[in-house]
């Protein structure tokens, strides 16, 4: 495998920003009613979403697979 293969192999993790979180809980209803942005926070401190690195900002942005596996778990305790 030469070098630009292995490049292109490594595929970055999609992001979400916890604004779009906010957004597909509300649109979807997955959880009624939907979590407060301060509670998404916290959730991220506490491990239940995996987050990219975070800079100087507030921000988070949360990995996509993280939220898709934390939807799904929530699916399967139903």
């Amino acid at each position: 495998m030469n070098t630009t293969q292995r490049i292109l192999h490594l595929a970055p993790r999609p992001t979400l920003r916890i604004s779009e979180v906010e957004r597909l809980i509300r649109v979807h209803r997955i959880v009624t009613p939907p979590i407060s942005r301060r509670r998404l926070y916290e959730m991220c401190e506490e491990g239940v979403f995996e987050f990219a690195p975070r800079e100087k900002s507030r921000s988070y942005y949360i990995y996509e697979d993280s939220f898709l596996a934390w939807v799904e778990g929530l699916s399967k305790r139903a």
